[in-house]
């Protein structure tokens, strides 16, 4: 037989069957090398997350089954006695999908949230977070519906992953857990600011939970370890305001409540007054007339001749 390269390039171009072959070899590969993309992907941020990576299995079978109909979509409509069969495959997937989505929309949403935490890692489980202005707590679990807080009264927060999503998110454990702690104490005009200043910083520097985060240039140039500024003058007060470092949110918190307390014991024995609000009462009571004032004012009279 006489090897005619014309004639195979004609049959391989005019086969039928051909283009179906090609069509299902590269549906296989495309699904096999997107597998294994997605899996790698998942373990790590499994690891990463500490979560269980089978959580994702779903979701691979869903990617490898739109591959597949739409490879066996294409194969079948290759063959022309066949293409009404697959326009009619397509119209159907389509109408389903968007009967499924109707019906899932918020399902499908929490889902996609959750692969968009899992990739971009907003935080992780263990980090302390503050959602939105009023849920703070430690990531205690993420899933690919919802995510777990724990409170700090050990409470359980389950929010869908399409509303964290939306929020702003206060990650205190993101890339560096080292907390900075306005301690701010308003004292009196009459006190004396310089020494209140120094008993805020003395108190701050010997606390246990307290850091020197001090780069080599502010050590050089003799910077304190914990600055104490005026930061403003209200109708009653000097407001000061030191800056204090801790090593992580836990322990600010607690380095905190101890200045507090410190500080406040500080000023009592030093003469420093921590002023507080004085109020003019008013009274506009009708029934406290002008004649029963004048009768007390007799009654008192009386009492002081006496």
């Amino acid at each position: 037989m006489v090897f005619n390269a014309t004639f195979w390039i004609n049959f391989f171009h005019d086969s039928i069957l051909f283009r179906v072959i090609i069509i299902i070899f590269f549906t296989v590969i495309a699904d096999r090398i997107i597998r294994k993309l997605l899996h790698s992907s998942f373990v790590k941020s499994s690891k990463y997350l500490r979560v269980d990576p089978t959580q994702f299995n779903f979701l691979k079978h869903a990617i490898t089954a739109l591959i597949y109909v739409i490879g066996v979509g294409l194969a079948i409509y290759m063959v022309p006695s066949l293409r009404t069969l697959s326009v009619s495959l397509f119209a159907g997937a389509g109408v389903i999908a968007i009967i499924v989505g109707f019906a899932s929309q918020q399902a499908f949403s929490n889902i996609i949230s959750g692969v968009f935490i899992i990739l971009f890692k907003p935080f992780r489980v263990g980090d302390r977070v503050k959602i939105g202005t009023d849920k703070s707590g430690i990531i205690e679990d993420i899933t690919l519906r919802h995510t777990v807080i724990k409170n700090f009264e050990n409470k359980r927060i389950i929010i869908p992953n399409s509303i964290i999503s939306g929020e702003v998110i206060e990650n205190a454990d993101l890339t560096d857990s080292k907390i900075c702690k306005f301690v701010e104490f308003g004292i009196s005009y009459d006190s004396d600011i310089d020494k209140a200043m120094k008993i805020i910083q003395q108190a701050a520097v010997s606390h246990p939970y307290c850091i020197d985060n001090r780069s080599a240039e502010d050590k050089q140039n003799k910077e304190p370890q914990v600055a104490v500024r005026v930061v403003n003058l209200t109708d009653s007060s000097v407001v000061l305001r030191a800056w204090v470092w801790a090593k992580n949110q836990k322990e600010s918190f607690l380095m905190h409540c101890d200045l507090n307390k410190t500080i406040k014991q500080a000023f009592d024995k030093n003469g420093i007054e921590i002023p507080y609000p004085h109020r003019t009462i008013v009274y506009k009571d009708k029934s406290y007339n002008q004649p029963k004032r004048n009768k007390n004012r007799k009654k008192y009279r009386t009492n002081a001749k006496k």
